[in-house]
């Protein structure tokens, strides 16, 4: 069985670094503005081309940048000069605006169709492949028997989105944000209204007996539960075999948004999975370890999405933020590395740290590395505890000056 792409999210070079690290065959990115993600400020820069395409190619990874907002008049200068500077390093740019199709055309720059498109059935996947799409991201509607019927009917390349958060819209194409707060999702700019808590008011009138509404009294309470609206987050793991059965291409994570730390244990966990199924060793005890080791980092419970039709009302999740059991604390930062010793010399800024705590270690370059410290020192000294305001050395595999070391705080699962 041939091995699907892990394409991975990149909102900045730890995160792009981390997923390289875990296995990742592609990275997505946005360059600021005219993507799904433009609000978070977790962007690179035309400038950050180079360097992004130059680590890619190290580790054979390819690079797709998203421009999948939807283009407004007045803009298409400014798309054209972004789609110009990415050609030379980039795959692919993910579209979801025919003006930007036609952009990429010109260009000549291969080009992805974005969830945002709702494409969700063989006609419309013939029909933009016909228009140059070398690869389409279904609907996230789509059931896996659905999926399975548009990669057999089409011999279209697919993509899917198998992990990550949910919008209560599904693809994406959502008018909550912009109704109440004036920002639209589909500029990437979403306030996330339908993660908040509800409030319901009920005004009672009665007439004057002229004909006159009259306001007498408002009744207000609380929607629950709060999360009446906040969808759970979707983990494939458990069914990774059905999904490289049905002939996707491509397996994307979602979360350009979070941290390096996601997107690394979320990798690493894919590619683990992937492997697994191609050599035989892809077991429902496997599928277990790797969902709780996901449910390290940043989630709002899991679910099996849309793929295995319309979902209920258990769609929705009972927490109001995240279920991760883990929680990094930030400790302090690294003001020195030993490269012959694999020594690392670490200021305390905000926690303290002790042998036997689990840290992480996050740079630009560095990625994220993870380990369980051992012995501590200070000059001839071994402290029991690194306090706040001290230097410590301890040994560590990789790191650099300025990068930055947290404390990995376990906690129960809710």
């Amino acid at each position: 069985m041939e091995k699907p792409e892990i394409l991975s999210p990149a909102g900045d070079f730890i995160c792009l670094q981390a997923a390289l690290d875990a296995g990742a065959d592609a990275v997505y990115f946005g360059l600021g503005t005219l993507n799904m993600r433009a609000r978070s400020g977790v962007n690179f820069s035309p400038a950050d081309l180079p360097e992004i395409a130059a680590r890619c190619r190290t580790h054979g990874a390819k690079a797709y940048l998203a421009l999948n907002a939807l283009m407004f008049e007045g803009e298409t200068r400014k798309v054209a000069d972004l789609i110009a500077a990415a050609k030379p390093y980039v795959d692919a740019v993910i579209v979801a605006d025919w003006g930007v199709v036609s952009l990429c055309k010109k260009a000549g720059v291969p080009f992805h169709i974005s969830t945002q498109m709702s494409v969700s059935n063989a006609e419309a996947v013939r029909f933009v492949a016909a228009q140059g799409a070398t690869r389409v991201v279904l609907a996230r509607e789509c059931t896996l028997t659905e999926v399975a019927r548009i990669v057999r009917e089409t011999g279209v390349e697919i993509e899917a989105f198998v992990h990550g958060a949910q919008c209560v819209a599904e693809s994406g194409r959502c008018l909550m944000s912009h109704v109440t707060f004036g920002k639209s999702a589909c500029r990437g700019e979403c306030h996330q209204p339908c993660r908040r808590r509800f409030v319901v008011k009920a005004i009672d009138f009665y007439s004057d007996g002229k004909g006159n509404p009259v306001h007498d009294a408002t009744t207000e309470f609380e929607v629950e539960p709060h999360t009446v609206l906040s969808t759970k987050d979707l983990c494939s793991l458990g069914f990774v075999d059905k999904l490289m059965a049905a002939g996707i291409a491509s397996f994307k994570i979602e979360g350009r948004a979070r941290n390096a730390d996601y997107v690394a244990t979320c990798t690493r966990a894919y590619r683990r999975a992937v492997d697994a199924v191609a050599d035989g060793t892809y077991t429902p005890a496997l599928a277990a370890e790797l969902t709780r080791d996901v449910s390290r980092v940043f989630h709002r419970e899991f679910s099996d999405g849309l793929f295995y039709g319309r979902p209920g009302a258990d769609q929705f999740t009972s927490v109001e933020n995240s279920c991760a059991t883990t929680v990094k604390r930030h400790a302090g930062i690294v003001r020195d590395y030993f490269m012959k010793a694999g020594v690392a010399q670490v200021f305390i800024q905000d926690h303290e740290l002790r042998p036997g705590d689990e840290i992480q270690i996050h740079g630009a370059t560095t990625g994220v590395v993870e380990l369980t410290l051992g012995e501590l020192r200070r000059d001839a000294e071994r402290p029991a505890v690194a306090a706040k305001g001290t230097w410590v050395t301890f040994a560590a595999p990789r790191c650099r000056v300025g990068d930055k070391v947290f404390y990995v705080e376990k906690r129960e699962a809710k």
